[in-house]
């Protein structure tokens, strides 16, 4: 018999228990940069900055904290609302457009930040279209052409009727050059054919005034603005520039009804990131949203402030703000609109 080593049994065993330990650690070495990566790929992993290009208070602002309230509880991160206004919501939109595509800094976009103001500034700071990634719309807000109460326009014809007769007599009031009460009238024009002057303000609500004063024959406002004066029999409504009409207002005719097929014009909110920002995360957060559009207590609280809200895809709103930046720059340029 050949004699064996003494603890050689024992030296095998430990010789196992070394490479087991050995292959143990080498394992334990990849799980941790493993879990690293796992980590920095979750999102969202830290509160979302909305930057919001208006100042606090009023609807845009209100639009903006039940989203982003809302949206924060769906995705399980504070959203925090970060009022950058001024400069035609350049400053703030401008800031976003040059944020890090992280999905942590997002945009509170409207038709000012990206179909207007892009075409009033020489120098915006951005490209509304190129420097931004589309998330999905929240809603529309269906505008209402106004008389005072007391007016002898009863209708949409009878209101173009006179201004056919008197050209350049009558007329509307807005917030200001380049708003949306200024383009939208103007795009009535061009339907209607009529010359009607353009009376600007600057900002408040004294175009209201003086339009139910009769110094002014005619708006074209928001639902959320005017909706109020409305019921409050302030001013008379002759037409929405809805495709049909609105549940609050179901004695007003539409455009098309008054015999404007097609006349629909809207201020609207949207969410954008950054361009560059990953599918991942911009379909994250299309979910998301689509999944608050549709909360009973944000339809009710959106419906308060005259929004439609409107779920849909990121390449529907791609499409939607290409097609509002085409239509405003064209009514801006062919009307020779600048900013005051």
């Amino acid at each position: 018999m050949v004699p064996t080593a003494p603890h050689s049994g024992a030296r095998a065993r430990a010789g196992r228990r070394g490479v087991l330990l050995s292959a143990a650690l080498a394992l334990c070495g990849l799980a941790a940069p493993l879990s690293a990566v796992q980590a920095a790929d979750a999102y969202p992993s830290k509160p979302i900055t909305l930057l919001v290009p208006y100042p606090a208070g009023g609807a845009n602002d209100a639009v903006a904290r039940l989203v982003g309230q809302k949206l924060g509880d769906a995705i399980r991160q504070p959203v925090v609302v970060d009022n950058r206004p001024g400069a035609g919501t350049t400053i703030g939109t401008t800031a976003a457009a040059k944020a890090a595509p992280d999905g942590y800094t997002l945009v509170l976009g409207s038709l000012a930040s990206h179909a207007v103001s892009p075409h009033l500034y020489a120098r915006p700071g951005y490209d509304a279209v190129a420097d931004f990634a589309p998330i999905g719309l929240i809603g529309v807000v269906p505008m209402v052409l106004v008389v005072a109460q007391d007016s002898p326009y009863t209708s949409v014809r009878a209101l173009v009727d006179a201004a056919r007769k008197q050209p350049g007599t009558l007329n509307y009031g807005s917030s200001g050059n380049g708003s949306p009460l200024h383009l939208s009238a103007e795009l009535f024009k061009q339907a209607a054919q009529v010359q009607i002057n353009h009376v600007p303000y600057k900002g408040g609500n004294a175009h209201t005034m003086d339009l139910m004063g009769g110094r002014l024959d005619m708006i074209l406002d928001t639902l959320t603005s005017a909706s109020p004066l409305i019921k409050g029999g302030k001013v008379r409504a002759l037409a929405v520039a809805a495709p049909a009409r609105l549940p609050e207002l179901p004695d007003v005719p539409t455009f098309a009804e008054a015999g404007y097929p097609g006349f629909e014009v809207n201020a609207w909110y949207a969410l954008y990131a950054p361009a560059r920002t990953g599918k991942e995360v911009l379909a994250t957060l299309n979910t998301a949203l689509n999944a608050v559009l549709r909360q009973p207590e944000v339809l009710e609280r959106l419906g308060a402030l005259g929004v439609r809200p409107q779920p849909g895809t990121p390449q529907a709103l791609a499409r939607f703000t290409q097609d509002e930046w085409n239509r405003y720059g064209k009514v801006i340029q062919s009307n020779g609109i600048k900013i005051d």
